[in-house]
């Protein structure tokens, strides 16, 4: 909520400028996202150099995190950043990392302005960066597309907070909840429109996570299959106690090519793990309970790895687990047209899908047709 009360206190003011400001956000926003998925473990952030309403540079974090956005534009900005205007939909470091403090950078370009869409968390930085550029005598102004920025943003938000990815939950249903026939049999419930949309959402995402049993039914790929982006695919994470993943599963096949992270129990046996890394697959150790494995620590695992968007795809026993943990961030519902009957598998096994459409902590995000579904995205209130 803080993030709409900061744009609308942006919008209330009186000046002529306001209106390109507000486009040019909307382009640093835009350019961002192209990094989606691409950036982990850094935030996809996006700038636009401007002066004398002339847009000089743009740039976007670069895959895996470096460089950073700003350097980009103000590079490509040259000469012509000296007295410029700077959009950047996240505040800019002020730390060392990997990479030399952007905002130092922004300094030395001889930048007169800096629009800020919102503060970066990040204790390294969270408002450092916009007071170094304040002691430098540059005016920052802090606020304009708050919301949209901390919506594009999330992952990095939940990892440094929360320390654990934001959770997007994504399930495909028939008109009567179901996402397979009888016996777990995968049935075609997604037009095409449908599935090259989410095939959209897996390359935004840094990871995307199954169960052993969505593996052992279905023996899917879970890469990114649009043309020309199949290099965007995201990180593979399988949830697997015992370590029932076949050898012969196109997941442990493509290990090399696609990273693949097998997340199991302390108390997995050590052929099987050895096995899965002679495949190029990386095993992850975490604590288990008599129900499964522990979600809080693996979302902690896949975090300190890194991740900071994960796309949870199946199938019902793992949906219905991060619904009842309460680690739903942003829920993506296809309905398709057909029915399956009563014998099909629930959505999410003994819970309702309710339990987030018809929750108050939870709101209607966006929704669109695609060919013959409905999308309907819901985000945590």
């Amino acid at each position: 909520m803080i993030f709409r009360i900061l744009e609308e206190q942006w919008k209330q003011k009186t000046t002529d400028s306001k209106a390109a400001d507000w486009r040019l956000m909307q382009l640093a926003l835009a350019l961002g996202r192209r990094g989606l998925g691409r950036t982990h473990p850094n935030p996809a952030v996006g700038a636009v150099v401007v002066k004398d309403g002339v847009i000089v540079g743009r740039g976007w974090t670069q895959p895996g995190g470096r460089p950073h956005a700003e350097p980009v534009a103000l590079a490509q900005a040259g000469e012509a950043a000296h007295g410029a205007t700077l959009y950047v939909t996240l505040e800019p470091c002020s730390h060392v990392g990997k990479s030399p403090p952007c905002a130092d950078a922004v300094i030395a370009a001889g930048i007169k302005r800096v629009v800020s869409a919102i503060e970066d968390p990040n204790p390294e930085v969270a408002g450092q960066g916009h007071a170094r550029l304040r002691a430098a005598g540059i005016a920052v102004d802090i606020g304009l597309g708050a919301a949209e920025a901390a919506y594009d943003h999330a992952g990095h938000f939940r990892r440094v907070r929360d320390n654990r990815p934001q959770v997007i939950l994504k399930l495909a249903v028939s008109t009567d909840d179901k996402i397979a026939s009888s016996g777990h049999k995968p049935v075609a419930i997604s037009s095409e429109a449908a599935k090259a949309r989410m095939h959209l959402l897996r390359a935004q995402c840094d990871a995307i996570l199954v169960g052993t049993g969505t593996v052992l039914s279905d023996d899917p790929l879970l890469t990114c299959r649009l043309p020309g982006m199949e290099a965007r695919s995201p990180v593979r994470v399988v949830l697997d106690r015992a370590l029932r993943i076949p050898a012969t599963s196109r997941l442990v096949h493509s290990a090399r090519s696609t990273p693949l992270w097998v997340v199991t129990s302390n108390l997995a046996e050590a052929p099987a793990v050895a096995m899965l890394g002679a495949a190029g697959a990386q095993v992850i150790r975490v604590a288990s309970t008599p129900a499964g494995l522990d979600l809080s620590e693996v979302l902690h695992a896949l975090a300190e790895r890194g991740i900071t968007r994960l796309l949870v795809e199946g199938g019902a026993r793992v949906a219905s687990s991060v619904v009842a943990a309460d680690l739903v961030d942003e829920f993506w519902l296809l309905r398709g047209r057909d029915t399956i009957g009563t014998d099909g598998v629930a959505a999410l096994d003994a819970l309702p899908l309710t339990a987030i459409t018809q929750s108050s902590a939870f709101r209607v995000r966006a929704s669109e047709s695609l060919g013959t579904d409905t999308l309907t995205v819901y985000e945590r209130s």
